[in-house]
């Protein structure tokens, strides 16, 4: 489907209509005295805010004894109910205010209050007291993280100067903040800030220190949730705790702001969003161990004809919740991809190889309306497949002799090709990795445990495998960009804690085992936490229940919110170049899908269809999305994440130098396997010639070319080890290394057979090498060139004939259209 000029221009859509107008929060609690709320005033039009109306609107408050304003700010003033009304050119909303506990002074806490402000104002960040060794004599915990500790160091150490009980105002806590006296860290509040009065108050009251009864943070709301806005258009972000006790309370003021795209919406320190160009942006608001987003979209300046996503192309849910993306965002579709850019696509995209050139030609002569469904059906049980999808499974779990011997690698390689020849359902193939019992070399699955000997390190790599998400940094204090705290990472990291390792008389033997005791002490603490599951229940510290088979049974339910989205976004970022979230193992809160309702819909139909990993492949190869051209659109050329086209990206290291040996038919020898420490190499048999590098079960394998292309070295469990990015030494290896140029030369390489005896005319060389290489035919044009260079070098002798199509085929083979898959 084209799109022609009348149903795509280029230009500023229409006003949207007027939607409905509303106060958030809609109730507002307040629980004391000087408790505050800030409201705000939106227009909403389908869920999304379409515009900011707080600074023009009127409040009016039905009893201002219970609650009064100033502006948009309302405060608690007795105890009662109330209504506030905010007006908007003769239209208006209402929020209704509930008042308790104003009976006494105002009561703060430090967890819940003190430390914030600490927090807000940097005294505890890593750059100052909270640094390792604190700053000027104080130390307290990162971010709050340890709020006893910060409590003793502010009210016992330095001769308890830092808070005077007997004269708050000449407490050193507020002296130093104010800068009422010299302060290395600058002036963080002033006298008449509210925090400034909620220290004093504070002290006041006594300085009371954490209590085992204070109410613990539940969770974090934030206003609005979404926001639909044209660049240079604001609006303010409230954020709001919601406490054990059912306590609700404005945290605005504390709560840190961030922008997962500056380029689409910025965010102020106090919550302001400024909207700067088209797109989509998350607003991250975190407070405490919470965090929350607000979606701000952008749709670009484009008009396009409501027909032109009513009548693209869907195979299946995908395409609909893409369309309904791009439709709210003014991003036309490109156009459908064409057979000769689909064969080579899927071929590439699925099994890591090129297509036959037969099987290429009888695709592009095949009529069937369904040959592009069938091709993919025929792909999803070729052995390439399987050579394919083992080898990306094995960059993910790590599987190489760095850290195993020889007959573990092997063992455990086996086992991962094995459950992709086999299609084994994924929470499957998990449970029998996580719960292996017995001889590694036997039970292959069993070489996770010995490649992550450490619980930490064992907790770390399973979180990021299995659930998509980093832990590591609540190891020693709460996560700065998550809601994770320590305490969950080592309750977490105690449910591996039982896990026994026994050397075997056979070489490179290991018994795994489970133990019926042992414990991960809490890094601070020094204590067991009960094993629990990320946001699960947990398990009771004598339970005789195998703590890893525990966690398997919570890890594989139907309801687990990280383990399906975890691999369908790694599955679909292979298909489709980009995850929907980015990066593929970064899941969390604070980097949101970039269409959180399709990620959600792939999920939910990967558990209601058993874990099935190729029917998940399937749905992918064939949406239209995935079939969809990349060539841009002048209306869709900046999108690089929505899926308006198909995201051109380099071929793998191995993709390529199987490609070479298919092209050329001479296959790479593999005979040198490298020490783990890297400087030395021992010669190695177990690979016969025509092994493929797809093939190679071991990362240590010698190879110039893959490490050049950016094979990983399967150390660290991270999607960031493979590297896609085109580098000086890639050039120069193609340029003037041995790989590719040895391969023409070679006396059993295509190019003798063309050029000898009863060989090929020219122009069968170029239609062959074009067709094999770039799954098209020639160009008159590339046809005429090349045809013309041959020609010329065929009249200086047989020897500079080959040395041109030696040249020739160097050529395509070095070009970004070979290179990249598109």
């Amino acid at each position: 489907m084209r799109l022609s000029s009348s149903l795509l221009l280029l230009a500023v859509a229409a006003p949207a209509p007027a939607g409905e107008l509303r106060v958030h929060p809609a109730e507002v609690a307040l629980s004391g005295p000087n408790r505050t709320q800030q409201l705000l005033v939106v227009e909403e039009d389908g869920g999304r805010v379409v515009a900011d109306h707080t600074a023009a609107a009127t409040f009016a408050t039905s009893d201002a004894a219970v609650a009064k304003l100033d502006g948009a700010r309302v405060t608690a003033a007795g105890n009662g109910e109330a209504t506030v009304t905010a007006t908007v050119n003769g239209r208006t909303a209402a929020a209704k205010v509930a008042a308790h506990g104003m009976d006494g002074p105002p009561q703060w806490g430090f967890t819940n209050h003190v430390e914030p402000v600490l927090t807000r104002t940097g005294c505890n960040s890593g750059a100052c007291h909270g640094a390792l060794a604190g700053k000027g004599g104080l130390k307290l915990s990162l971010r709050g993280y340890d709020p006893e500790a910060d409590h003793f160091a502010l009210t016992r150490q330095a001769l308890a100067r830092r808070v005077d009980l007997t004269n708050p105002a000449d407490s050193l806590l507020v002296k130093k903040g104010a800068r009422l006296v010299p302060h290395g860290g600058g002036t963080r509040i002033t006298e008449d800030d509210a925090d400034f009065n909620l220290l004093k108050d504070w002290i006041t009251a006594g300085a009371p220190g954490p209590k085992d009864n204070d109410a613990t943070l539940v969770r974090l709301e934030v206003f609005p949730k979404a926001a639909l806005l044209k660049p240079k258009e604001k609006i303010r972000v409230i954020a709001r705790a919601v406490y054990s006790d059912g306590t609700r309370e404005d945290v605005t003021r504390w709560a840190k702001f961030g922008s997962s795209e500056e380029l689409v919406a910025g965010v102020t320190e106090d919550g302001v969003v400024t909207v700067a160009g088209s797109g989509e942006a998350a607003i991250t608001v975190n407070f405490g161990t919470r965090v929350g987003t607000v979606t701000v979209t952008s749709p670009y300046p484009n008009t396009v004809h409501a027909n032109v996503f009513a009548d693209a192309p869907r195979a299946n849910f995908i395409d609909d919740l893409i369309l309904k993306k791009l439709e709210l965002l003014r991003l036309p579709p490109s156009e459908p991809c064409t057979d000769a850019e689909f064969v080579r696509r899927a071929f590439l995209d699925a099994c890591g190889v090129l297509p036959p050139a037969d099987e290429a030609k009888a695709f592009l002569a095949d009529p069937d309306p369904k040959k592009r469904e069938k091709l993919v059906d025929r792909l999803l049980e070729k052995p390439a497949f399987v050579d394919y999808w083992a080898y990306r499974w094995s960059d993910l779990f790590l599987v190489s002799s760095r850290k195993l011997p020889q007959p573990a690698m092997w063992a455990f390689y086996r086992k991962v090709r094995q459950s992709v020849a086999d299609n084994e359902p994924w929470d499957r193939f998990a449970r029998d990795v996580l719960t292996a019992n017995g001889s590694n070399l036997a039970v292959g699955g069993g070489n996770y445990f010995v490649l992550h000997k450490d619980v930490a390190q064992l907790a770390e790599a399973t979180s990021v495998t299995f659930l998509g998400m980093s832990i590591g940094c609540a190891k020693c204090h709460n996560h700065p960009l998550e809601k994770w705290t320590q305490d969950e990472y080592w309750a977490f990291a105690n449910l591996f804690s039982r896990v026994g390792l026994k050397n075997s008389e056979k070489a490179g033997e290991v018994l795994v085992q489970s133990r019926t005791d042992g414990e991960a002490l809490h890094l601070r603490r020094g204590t067991a936490m009960p094993p629990t599951p990320l946001d699960g229940k947990p398990l009771p510290a004598d339970s005789p229940t195998d703590r890893r088979a525990y966690f398997v049974d919570w890890l594989t339910a139907p309801d687990n919110p990280f383990f399906a989205k975890a691999i369908v976004n790694r599955v679909w970022r292979s298909y489709m170049g980009r995850g929907l979230v980015e990066a593929e193992d970064d899941l969390r809160v604070s980097n949101p899908p970039t269409n959180a309702e399709l990620l959600d819909a792939l999920a939910a139909d990967f558990v209601k269809n058993k874990y099935d990993l190729k029917r998940l492949m399937r749905q992918i190869l064939t949406s239209a999305a995935y079939q969809r051209s990349s060539k841009p659109l002048a209306g869709n050329a900046a999108d690089d994440r929505f899926y308006s086209r198909y995201l051109v990206r380099r071929l793998p290291a191995e993709v390529l130098l199987d490609a070479y040996s298919d092209l050329t038919g001479v296959p790479t020898t593999f005979n040198q396997v490298k020490s783990a420490a890297g400087d030395s190499t021992t010669p190695v048999a177990s690979y016969p010639a025509g092994t493929r590098a797809m093939q190679l079960p071991d990362s240590l394998l010698q190879s110039r070319f893959l490490e050049a292309f950016g094979r990983p070295e399967r150390v660290a469990t991270c999607s960031c080890e493979r590297t896609g990015d085109a580098s000086v030494a890639q050039a120069l290896h193609l340029n003037n290394g041995v790989t590719l140029n040895d391969k023409l030369r070679d006396a059993k390489s295509v190019v003798t057979a063309w050029v000898g005896g009863k060989g090929l005319t020219d122009a069968e060389i170029v239609d062959r090498v074009f067709l094999a290489a770039l799954t098209r035919e020639p160009t008159a044009a590339e046809r005429k060139n090349f045809l013309d260079i041959l020609a010329d070098a065929a009249k200086d002798g047989p020897q500079a004939r080959r040395e041109a199509v030696e040249d020739f085929v160097w050529a395509v083979l070095t070009g970004r259209e070979f290179l990249f898959n598109h």
